[in-house]
């Protein structure tokens, strides 16, 4: 009887660590490399594509959402009032509440910019207008409140505004203030008070702190833009998540309106890639005898990068959608030491949109309107199945933002949950069901 009772204990906690293992609960996921743990994805779709669940309607926006114990919640926004972070649940796509603020304010490409994170019973949310909140997700009742830009001497908010995903590290909620008096933030994640904070790392950028390793140590990693006027300033640091330290300096990036986080690509390897002509920088940071760290360039090339998003890595291989204002190279694959294996260009088109890795499979959406099923290999691009399922932008009222970035600017992360996929269009979050 006892045996029985083990067994079935056992096979409870799998099942229970499956369940988490699936959560999507921070931007790019579980592991923050846009690789998801779930298997059972389908290798086929029908005609009419994959089976839509939900979907539900939102305001424009960028802010791509998070899922947590079968609860999705995404940063909504009206630039009128303000922002609003909503909760559905996973299954059904009700709403189950939400919690709005007052934040008025708009900017060219209205609407949300960032990826909440969900951690224990809070989840915590960075507006366009750097209103950082921590909300707890069973009283639905602000913890605390802080202004990422405010508080450190911002004054006039940035073209295009705040754009931070937070990241939880043990007890520290850390974001990216890039204000006069503040270059990186970490709060304690329970009260909002401040634990550490850098100087002034550079001029503004749109870029998230990142994690990467670095013999064996967890280094903080965040890109600075480059003045615009005199194309300096721009670098690469590496900070000591614990304390602030600031350990090692990359100088020898330009990028001037850097979105895409660093990317860790194992034995102290550090991917940093931009848009704007800025392409890729591969680096290797190594600990020396004394304590202190050497940082070699290992290559840069303007034939990789990305206007938006980190890249996916998987057999050796990146993957990134590589079309910015300036080109339209479309999926690109690189191998580690920086040799550009193919790209798509414009047949067909990739244009800032998101993917996902499962189950050896790539998840895609093009940044317009189509989701895409592709075998990720390095001989060709070989794409299985695609569908159109989202629709046109709802930025009419920006004309600019039309005229600059189109009429479709489908460009949030995407997320992947208990066999859902979600997508958020200008005007709505569909959940498609992408396992068999």
């Amino acid at each position: 009887m006892k045996r029985k009772l083990f067994i079935v204990v056992v096979f409870l906690f799998i099942g229970i660590a499956n369940v988490c293992a699936q959560d999507w609960p921070q931007y790019l996921g579980p592991h923050g490399n846009s690789i998801s743990d779930q298997k059972g994805i389908l290798r086929a779709w029908p005609q009419s594509g994959p089976e839509v669940l939900w979907m539900v309607n939102l305001g424009i926006g960028y802010g791509g959402p998070v899922v947590k114990n079968g609860k999705v919640y995404l940063l909504d926004r009206d630039d009128k009032v303000g922002d609003n972070l909503r909760c559905f649940d996973l299954s059904s796509g009700k709403e189950r509440w939400n919690f709005s603020y007052e934040a008025p304010g708009s900017v060219m490409f209205p609407g949300s910019r960032s990826v909440p994170v969900v951690d224990g019973n809070h989840v915590y949310s960075c507006g366009p207008n750097g209103d950082l909140y921590c909300i707890d997700i069973n009283t639905h009742k602000p913890v605390w409140n802080k202004n990422v830009w405010k508080d450190f001497g911002g004054e006039e908010i940035p073209r295009w505004a705040i754009t931070q995903c937070p990241l939880i590290y043990g007890d520290l909620l850390i974001v990216a203030s890039q204000a006069p008096q503040a270059g990186v933030v970490a709060y304690e994640k329970l009260t909002g008070n401040v634990k550490w904070k850098t100087p002034a790392i550079g001029p503004v950028g749109y870029v998230s702190p990142a994690m990467v390793k670095i013999a064996g140590e967890d280094h903080l990693v965040m890109i600075s833009a480059t003045d615009r006027k005199t194309e300096s300033g721009g670098k690469v640091v590496g900070i000591d998540p614990l304390t602030g330290k600031i350990l090692w300096e990359y100088t020898n990036w330009q990028c001037a309106i850097p979105t895409p986080g660093a990317f860790d690509a194992g034995e102290g390897k550090v991917l940093i890639i931009g848009g704007y002509q800025a392409g890729a920088a591969m680096i290797k940071v190594e600990k020396k005898a004394d304590g202190s760290y050497s940082i070699t360039e290992l290559y840069k090339t303007i034939e990789f990068g990305e206007h938006t998003k980190p890249p996916l890595f998987y057999n050796g291989y990146f993957y990134a959608q590589y079309s910015t204002n300036e080109r339209r190279d479309g999926l690109v694959c690189m191998s580690m030491d920086g040799k550009i294996m193919w790209k798509t260009k414009k047949d067909p088109d990739f244009n800032k949109g998101s993917m996902i890795l499962a189950d050896g499979l790539i998840l895609a959406t093009d940044g317009a309107k189509k989701l895409y099923l592709i075998e990720p290999d390095s001989n060709a691009f070989k794409p299985i199945a695609s569908t159109e399922l989202l629709n046109e932008a709802g930025t009419s009222s920006d004309p600019m933002a039309s005229r600059i970035g189109g009429s479709t600017q489908n460009w949030a992360p995407i997320a992947l949950a208990d066999g859902k996929l979600l997508i958020r269009d200008q005007s709505r979050m569909i959940c498609v069901k992408v396992v068999e």
